[in-house]
């Protein structure tokens, strides 16, 4: 029995070959086309990711635009609305940062906790403190604390999730002093862009009866979760400002008699026994290379120095401000 040709199949005779059924499922072998990029699929990560991206430079459009149209009145609202990288969240680690946090109110969008922690009083607080709020609390293995605390963060098995820092306007600071019935005592970041260095400052102008901290909007460290880890939760506690424009913000603090010191390893007046500090004060401190900028310099009413070994070159913008907190702190001590 011979056999029957497949459909479609061209059989080839002596008479040359016969037209078959080729054809009938070409259009499904054309398939749809070529494959479409990851970002181009809506249900693929990329194509989030991208919108996010879309999203996140629109709304830095809109800031810039505000800043471009706003005149000075607007600085206020500016300052106080500013985001730490356009993020949307901030995660505070630590036991005492978190700790500082929930007792301060911050508002909080969740608690993680490491599995199989070793509960301490502040760990028994903190969860209390998160139960009686609401805040959900959220058991992860470690591995998803440390990527929630960042490169070099250290969680000590807590974080806490909250809103990005509301920084307030500079003047703040000063009515804070003023209910408070003591000299005003305000420290001012110049250059200052480790948030290392302003989570100290922060602690030791909390534990030197400082009134608050300012940051310039410019080329300058904000409060991030690192520097609420330095601060060991004083952020919390310790108001921090941030000023459109550092030297203008000093004038104004001068017209409104606030003496303006400087800290510079050459500055003229020794800081022993400052004269100053029985004053309403504004502290600048400049970065630990480049010192105070040239502007900021001439606006200062003095510049102090701290007297240090030959052998060391200079202190870091942290340990200068608490030494010249301290003794800023013991000299009004003794004036009461």
């Amino acid at each position: 029995m011979a056999n029957k040709p497949r459909p479609g199949a061209v059989r080839k005779t002596r008479k040359g070959p016969s037209v078959g059924t080729g054809g009938h499922g070409r259009k499904a072998l054309e398939g749809k086309g070529p494959t479409p990029k990851a970002e181009d699929r809506e249900y693929h990560v990329a194509h989030k990711r991208k919108k996010s991206a879309e999203r996140l430079a629109a709304k830095k459009g809109d800031g810039a635009g505000e800043r471009a149209g706003g005149g000075a009145g607007a600085d206020r609202g500016r300052t106080q609305s500013r985001r730490a990288k356009g993020e949307d969240t901030e995660v505070v680690t630590g036991r005492n940062s978190v700790l500082e946090a929930l007792r301060a109110k911050i508002p909080a969008g969740a608690l993680y906790v490491a599995t199989r922690i070793e509960v301490d009083d502040r760990v028994k607080e903190i969860l209390s403190l998160a139960t009686h709020r609401g805040i959900p609390v959220l058991e992860v293995m470690r591995p998803e604390l440390d990527r929630l605390a960042g490169f070099d963060g250290v969680h000590q098995g807590v974080a806490l999730k909250v809103p990005p820092y509301e920084y307030a306007h500079p003047d703040d600071l000063l009515e804070i002093a003023d209910k408070s019935g003591s000299p005003a005592l305000v420290v001012a970041l110049d250059g200052v862009t480790d948030p290392r260095n302003l989570g100290a400052i922060i602690r030791s102008t909390a534990a030197f009866g400082g009134h608050g901290v300012i940051v310039p909007q410019r080329r300058s460290v904000g409060v991030t979760a690192a520097a609420w880890k330095t601060s060991a939760g004083a952020a919390a506690r310790c108001r921090v400002a941030m000023a459109s424009n550092l030297v203008s913000t000093i004038k104004s603090f001068k017209n409104q008699g606030v003496f303006v010191i400087g800290l510079d390893g050459d500055g003229s007046t020794p800081l022993p026994g400052l004269a100053l500090s029985d004053q309403p004060l504004l502290m600048v401190v400049g970065s630990e290379g480049k010192g105070l900028s040239r502007l900021v310099s001439e606006v200062c009413d003095a510049i102090v120095s701290i007297p240090i070994s030959a052998t060391t070159e200079s202190l870091n913008a942290g340990i200068a401000a608490s030494v010249v907190l301290y003794e800023v702190s013991r000299l009004r001590a003794q004036l009461d």
